[in-house]
């Protein structure tokens, strides 16, 4: 500290700033992972996949057919859960005949699930 005696020194004023409040961080967002579905079905067929994931949407996801292995391959993205879903093969919604884990729906019928970990 130094201290003046004559007018020419004259104290400095502090002024001391508050620090910015730490902005908050947002929330980790899940990772999600890429999750491949399959179904055989015949060459030519019009294969699409909907689910939970895609709002039930029987046209938003199609399905490529791979003639190697006569199957329709679709892959998406899914934050780990459980999630439902079936395949809609020429406009017929199908359970995954490969999938044991299933359960029943309000149409009388079968969804099929999917665990994302």
């Amino acid at each position: 500290m130094k201290i003046c005696k004559n007018k020419k020194c004259a104290a400095k004023k502090v002024v001391v700033k508050k620090a910015a409040p730490k902005a908050a961080k947002p929330a980790a967002k899940a990772e999600t992972k890429a999750v491949t579905f399959s179904v055989h079905a015949e060459k030519g067929k019009s294969v699409y996949l909907a689910g939970e994931f895609n709002g039930w949407d029987p046209a938003a996801k199609a399905m490529a057919y791979k003639a190697r292995q006569g199957i329709y391959v679709a892959t998406v993205k899914l934050a780990p859960g459980d999630y439902q879903y079936k395949f809609v093969i020429d406009g017929t919604w199908c359970a995954d005949p490969e999938n044991a884990q299933a359960v029943s729906n309000d149409q009388g019928t079968f969804n099929s699930i999917v665990t994302v970990k």
